[in-house]
């Protein structure tokens, strides 16, 4: 924890760097992933502070759209999209994934009620050839699309996606390499960016 302390102290002491944030927020893209901390998003992406709009969840789940009964993944998504106005909602599922892996194996999550419950909200059941496969690419891959296909079942999402002012895009990383491959329609492969 020290040496996050340290820093904490000292990032602020360069303000002209932070002045122009205080006017507001424009971030272009949504991303959503996983809470794992091996997964950065600014650091994937070379990011500064003002560019991602953020929405980490356990096993960068979307859970689905229920009116009358908001989630704040569900505020989180219909803020980025009707008031900031992003342009591309990115959904990056990475390798070595606790919750899909937990998924694969059907592993028993009884001692962690709350994390059970929460991945039964898993769009499908996501499916992998070599369950002992400790990256569950294949499986992470899945997921991703079907977390994508769920974001289309939001209304902000479908009015924006109609009229041609959102992209979805479905992100695999790799923790091990640091390779982003991004889900190519043509191909329906992950393909390096």
């Amino acid at each position: 924890m020290q040496p996050l302390i340290d820093n904490a102290r000292t990032f602020g002491q360069r303000p002209e760097e932070f002045a122009q944030l205080a006017q507001g927020q424009s971030p272009e893209v949504l991303f959503i992933t996983c809470s794992d901390s091996r997964v950065v998003p600014a650091l994937i992406t070379g990011a500064r502070p003002g560019q991602l709009f953020e929405l980490r969840t356990a096993g960068n789940i979307v859970p689905p759209y229920t009116s009358g009964r908001p989630t704040g993944e569900a505020a989180t998504i219909e803020y980025a999209v009707e008031v900031l106005g992003v342009q591309d909602v990115v959904v990056c599922g990475h390798s070595h994934c606790g919750a899909v892996g937990a998924l694969v194996r059907g592993d028993d999550l009884d001692a962690v009620p709350a994390v059970r419950d929460w991945l039964a909200h898993a769009a499908d059941e996501p499916r992998s050839a070599d369950p002992a496969d400790p990256t569950v690419a294949e499986a992470v891959q899945q997921h991703a699309l079907a977390q994508l296909l769920r974001l289309r079942s939001y209304p902000c999402v479908e009015q924006r996606l109609a009229d041609g002012r959102l992209r979805l895009r479905g992100w695999y990383y790799e923790v091990h390499t640091g390779t982003v491959r991004e889900h190519r329609a043509a191909t329906d492969a992950f393909e390096a960016l």
